[in-house]
């Protein structure tokens, strides 16, 4: 990529001087004796960094500073001044300018200086690329939806995403709650604003609140200072609770008020904090027939499900199980630096028959284990879990115990022995791995 500067400057023998000096380190030089002729070859061309008098004959460079960092953030903009005063050098700094600089002081400055705003770009071009990237990811462009009731979703969830309504996801563990979450807050008017996920199931009551709320030094031993909860790190974006259905339903009246005026109080505190965020929620559980039942707040429920969506169980739109287990295959095999990796036809066909309880999380675990099981790019259905294969183990003339035998021994051996992530990748228990590792005798 060529780095650009641009000079901006009402007197042509300071921009020829300018230009010629840094064009001779390698930099491409545009010029421009406005301010308003300056950002129209912003407009129209990738500038990196700009270098501008205070005194133009159309506005004062320091205020030129904020509308070019309005315009493209990124770019760094060096203030010249014949006359430099402190005032302006301050306000210069405070509208985003790297540097300000008086002229006569420049010749032995300029060159060190535009080498370290260059550099400043550059990060911030390759931080803004990963944002985009990140961004990409998560939009609902990124999502596999051939199947109609996948189809129909997404549609709902695009419509609700431009609003501040509260959403319901519902649907079973595994069926990409969370991805469209991230979808709705990704393509909503708060995208560039923090989204915050929460498993209400993983903690217990007081921790959750905490967790949620934050709370003030000295509320319960162990607070030696106050804590932002994950309520305010959300704040102007996006909180995810992920089984809401699992919330305590003391704490469930204060996830109310906040739905309600956006304030609540935290652990400790005596005073209301407010927010600005937006609630999605998710559940595999029936939380109308809990609200019903009261085990769940009824009003809570109705303000939650103001606009509900049902995420589609796998065996619902089986259309996406081979486009899904393809994508995985690749993510995977990149991952591992395998080569282009292909799957055999009885392979696909226990993919497609299979019932798929555990949904698209299931399927990502069984993509990553054949991948790591694979011996060469092939991938073949004796790779799958013992689940598979119906009962017909023995025309293989492998045994249960020889083939669980065999995937523990390789799951050990890419894992290079961490028992912890051997045991996730195989679907079990640490204790039932080191069980079977003494009943094999796997060394």
């Amino acid at each position: 990529m060529e780095n650009t500067v641009l000079i901006i400057d009402d007197e042509p023998k300071i921009r020829n001087l300018l230009s010629r000096i840094i064009e001779l380190e390698g930099f491409k030089v545009f010029q421009a004796d406005t301010g308003s002729a300056g950002i129209k070859l912003i407009q129209s061309n990738n500038i990196h960094v700009v270098i501008s008098d205070v005194k133009l004959p159309d506005i004062n460079g320091v205020d030129l500073v904020s509308d070019i960092k309005k315009l493209k953030p990124y770019i760094e903009i060096i203030n010249l001044t014949a006359y430099g005063t402190i005032a302006d050098g301050v306000k210069a700094m405070r509208n985003g300018a790297f540097d300000y600089i008086t002229k006569g002081d420049d010749n032995d400055k300029i060159i060190p200086m535009l080498y370290k705003a260059m550099d400043k770009v550059q990060l911030q071009m390759r931080i803004l690329d990963l944002e985009n990237r990140v961004v990409a990811k998560h939009r609902f462009d990124s999502i596999i939806a051939t199947a109609p009731v996948i189809q129909q979703a997404i549609v709902l969830a695009k419509k609700v995403a431009v609003t501040d309504t509260t959403v319901l996801l519902l649907g079973e563990t595994g069926t990409g709650k969370e991805v469209f979450a991230q979808a709705i807050h990704h393509e909503s008017p708060r995208s560039l604003k923090p989204f915050v996920a929460l498993n209400c199931s993983g903690f217990n009551p007081e921790l959750l609140e905490s967790e949620l709320f934050g709370y003030k030094e000295g509320a319960f031993t162990g607070a030696s200072k106050d804590k932002k909860g994950l309520m305010e790190e959300a704040n102007e974006g996006t909180l995810f609770l992920d089984e809401i259905g699992e919330m305590n339903i003391d704490l469930q009246a204060k996830l109310l008020r906040v739905l309600e005026n956006q304030s609540f109080i935290k652990v400790g505190d005596t005073k209301t904090s407010k927010v600005n965020v937006r609630i999605i929620a998710a559940t595999n559980k029936d939380l109308k027939l809990q609200a019903e039942s009261g085990m769940f707040r009824a009003d809570l429920y109705y303000r939650l499900s103001v606009f509900s969506i049902e995420l589609p169980s796998l065996s619902r739109r089986r259309e996406d199980i081979l486009p899904l287990a393809k994508f995985y295959l690749d993510q995977f095999s990149i991952k591992i630096n395998r080569g282009n990796m292909v799957m055999e036809k009885d392979f696909i066909s226990a993919l497609e028959n299979h019932s798929w309880k555990g949904n698209i999380r299931e399927l990502k675990n069984v993509m990553e284990r054949v991948v790591i099981l694979a011996n060469d790019n092939h991938i073949t259905i004796d790779l799958l879990p013992f689940e598979f294969h119906n009962g017909n183990l023995e025309q293989d003339s492998l045994s249960i115990e020889t083939m669980e035998k065999k995937h523990i021994k390789q799951v050990l051996l890419h894992t290079k022995g961490n028992k912890t992530e051997t045991s996730r990748l195989l679907g079990i228990g640490l204790t039932t791995l080191y069980r079977k590792i003494e009943e094999y005798k796997i060394v």
